[in-house]
């Protein structure tokens, strides 16, 4: 079966990381890519290039050069797709920027992922990974430590461009289907510091006057813990099945002995420690391997701290295609992530390994000499519209992250969503401004009668149902994908899980800290020690992205072809992905990237270094480039360790303002302050005006500040929607639309359907 992107040709231009692992989505989904690289290859020589560049055609052309021009003109001429993640500035300066390249083809989307926005003043600034990272507050100080000039904490995962690019395969994914609709291209832009906004997500929320109301007093046993044979395991009480849990443990007796009474643990700090250091004591009494089976076998959650290494050769990572092989020219044998977004009618798939350097060049050469008409006619079919998602109506069932983002998302580009929410769902939930925004409400109990005919006079209407229940639940409440299929064939349900839908572990539950437990992140991040939790939700929000990813292939199959289809995301695959760069095992790998409480980067050139002044992170692609400047003289002849301390020490002499301004002009070299304050990324003038900060008057809250949208899209741009809504706000409204107005009353007192339960405030 053809993928839902056949016959898509995406030019994929990019270099290191964002272009080309979002040319990498776009390829699993059956575009057909072609890569260009310079004379000489990929600008980074890495490993994970197996991964990025699998499937792809591979053509060297030297941008520098007329004819290198012409071809890349020619080849752009009869694309669908342009991938390019240069500085502003750089593509338009060799006549191949998107205005240029759009005028010559109308029907094409041109996708930019530059480091910094153009109207960003660091536009010019060179983007490396540490360069965005430092910038978008992606380094915390160390082990709990919130001063601003606390040592910040390097995390290797790649996530400002990881961000990027699973947000620019959503909205080149949206822009395709605008295309099938009215028949025009656009142009995209995803910056890697506005992506990074996503995964801020509900850290970047503040509600002004007062605080949300917490989700629950007491302490809390979702930690990590370590066992009998020396790893350690992640555990978490969210689900409600802590008595289960302790039961299979043999302490059931904990709860009816009072040990764990959650009044007493929030008002005694005594009694608080000693179930955790009993827990603890608990813990010791079994291998790692023993306590995650027996904890999801009485349905927790708990997941072994695992290194990546040994999740690449896991039997669930296998199992479920989270990790494939692949027979790489240069590699050999490779395992490596597999298909992130899974569709059942055009399900994704890896075309097969990458192509060597300049292999299909004269392929690829005649392609650029062949009329492919089609693409450079703009005949539009319905008119032009003003968003993406104009007309789809999406039914939102999720709770808490990864689902409610996959419902926010699908708003932003114009879908009209409909937020269901349960009468059990706590009002004050911390999350809810962050990812409601954009929704309307309404409260069901799907367990009842009444919430049952409101539900199936909804999906009459619908387009898309998301949901992110585990395993079995939905089939339980009849809201299942084929129960929902048998009323509605051309429905889009998206689901939204921790290990996928296939596999050993299809069944368990999780939320963002088993996924990254499972999957090697919290090792990495911990080193020798207790393992650590990233900064931020990495995984829930970027399953939900992959899960509208998801949609908007659905939806763009289903217009083609009027069939509607089941899709899938899952933390353990967004995991696997946002790990990239290092998630190959092949003969002779090498784990070496920088892991640890103690990094505080990738290398001498790639790391955070103490100012005078502030912590400063500096990035220079290699050490003679820093050659003549004033206050590193004489440290060419200096590597590894020895420059490391080198440049401790000199960088220490002066304030960040004397370097940037002995930095600047250094080809490949930059330096920007390491910000360690969210509040800060939220309140800065340039951001606040750009959307990615967006302070406005929420139900029952007051002035609430939240993330806004990062990926521009210059003819059906993203909207951030309405403020989030109160549970049940427009429960009536809603009940009208679908001819129920005249039994809103009798509905609503049989308590199958509720109205505005407000948001619970300190």
């Amino acid at each position: 079966m053809a993928g839902a992107l056949s016959g898509v040709r995406v030019i994929d231009f990019g270099q290191y990381i964002a272009g080309p692992l979002a040319a990498q989505l776009l390829g699993d989904q059956g575009a057909e890519v072609i890569r260009i690289d310079p004379p000489g290859g990929p600008r980074w020589d890495t490993p994970a290039n197996a991964t990025w560049n699998r499937g792809k055609r591979s053509a060297v052309l030297d941008l520098k050069t007329e004819d290198g021009r012409d071809a890349a003109r020619a080849l752009i001429a009869g694309a669908d797709v342009v991938i390019e993640n240069f500085r502003p500035g750089v593509m338009d300066r060799l006549g191949l920027g998107a205005t240029a390249m759009t005028e010559a083809n109308p029907r094409l989307i041109y996708c930019s992922l530059p480091g910094f926005a153009p109207d960003d003043p660091r536009a010019g600034l060179p983007a490396w990974e540490g360069i965005v990272g430092a910038a978008a507050g992606m380094y915390r100080a160390a082990r709990g430590g919130t001063p601003i000039n606390g040592r910040p904490v390097y995390s290797a995962i790649p996530l400002p461009s990881s961000y990027a690019a699973i947000q620019a395969a959503v909205a080149v994914a949206m822009a395709l289907g605008v295309r099938e609709r009215d028949g025009a291209g656009q142009v995209v832009t995803v910056p890697l510091f506005d992506g990074m906004y996503g995964a801020i997500g509900y850290d970047g929320l503040r509600v002004h006057q007062g605080d949300l109301a917490p989700m629950g007093a007491g302490v809390s046993l979702t930690t990590q813990f370590e066992c009998a044979d020396g790893p350690w395991v992640m555990f978490h009480t969210g689900n409600g099945r802590t008595q289960e849990v302790l039961d299979a443990a043999g302490v059931g007796h904990w709860v009816r002995d009072g040990l764990i009474n959650r009044e007493r643990l929030a008002n005694d700090p005594e009694a608080a420690r000693e179930m955790i250091e009993q827990a603890r004591a608990l813990f010791k009494t079994r291998p790692a391997a023993e306590w995650e089976a027996l904890v999801n076998a009485a349905g927790g959650e708990c997941a072994v701290c695992r290194p990546s290494a040994e999740w690449l050769i896991h039997e669930h990572a296998l199992g479920s295609g989270t990790v494939i092989e692949v027979d790489d020219p240069v590699l050999g044998k490779t395992k490596m992530p597999g298909v992130a977004a899974r569709l059942t009618l055009t399900p994704g798939a890896v075309a097969g390994p990458r192509h060597p350097l300049n292999a299909d060049h004269a392929e690829v050469m005649a392609l650029a000499t062949a009329s492919r008409g089609a693409a450079t006619s703009a005949a539009a079919h319905e008119g032009l519209l003003r968003n993406a998602l104009d007309g789809v109506r999406v039914l939102d069932l999720c709770i808490v992250l990864a689902g409610p983002t996959c419902g926010r998302t699908l708003g932003e580009y114009g879908a009209d969503v409909i937020k269901i929410e349960a009468p059990t769902r706590p009002p004050g939930f911390a999350f809810h401004g962050d990812v409601n925004r954009g929704k309307r409400s309404i409260v069901l109990d799907l367990k009842t009668p009444e919430g049952q005919e409101v539900f199936w006079k909804l999906v009459e209407g619908a387009d898309v149902v998301v949901q992110n229940f585990r395993k079995d639940v939905a089939t339980k409440l009849g809201i299942s994908y084929e129960q929902v299929k048998a009323k509605k064939p051309d429905i889009v349900y998206a689901s939204l899980n921790t290990y996928g839908h296939v596999g050993p572990y299809a069944g368990r539950a999780g939320h963002e800290q088993i996924a990254q437990a499972a999957t090697g992140m919290q090792e990495r991040f911990g080193g020798a020690g207790q393992p650590q939790l990233q900064k931020y939700a990495v995984n829930d929000y970027g399953t939900g992205f992959l899960g509208a990813y998801a949609v908007a292939l659905a939806m763009l199959h289903r217009r083609r072809t009027g069939e509607g289809q089941h899709v899938d995301a899952a933390l353990a695959y967004t995991a696997t992905l946002l790990q990239s760069t290092f998630m190959q095992d092949y003969a002779g790998k090498t784990w070496d990237e920088a892991r640890g409480q103690e990094a505080a980067g990738s290398g001498p050139l790639h790391r955070a270094y103490k100012a005078i002044d502030l912590w400063i992170f500096l990035a220079a692609p290699v050490v003679a480039s820093l050659a003549g400047v004033e206050g590193l003289e004489d440290i060419e002849g200096l590597s590894g360790a020895a420059l490391e301390a080198e440049l401790e020490r000199r960088i220490a002499m002066a304030p960040l303002a004397t370097w940037q301004k002995r930095l600047i002009g250094r080809p490949g070299v930059a330096v920007h302050r390491v910000v360690q304050g969210v509040r800060e990324l939220m309140d800065h003038p340039w951001v606040i005006a750009h959307g990615l900060s967006v302070e406005r008057e929420h139900d029952d809250m007051g002035v609430v500040t939240t993330i806004g949208p990062a990926a521009r899209l210059s003819r059906t741009p993203l909207r951030p929607g309405r403020p989030a809504p109160a549970l049940g706000r427009q429960t009536r409204e809603i009940l009208t639309e679908v001819g129920l107005g005249d039994r809103a009353d009798a509905l609503i007192a049989s308590g199958g359907v509720r109205e505005s339960m407000g948001i619970a405030m300190r």
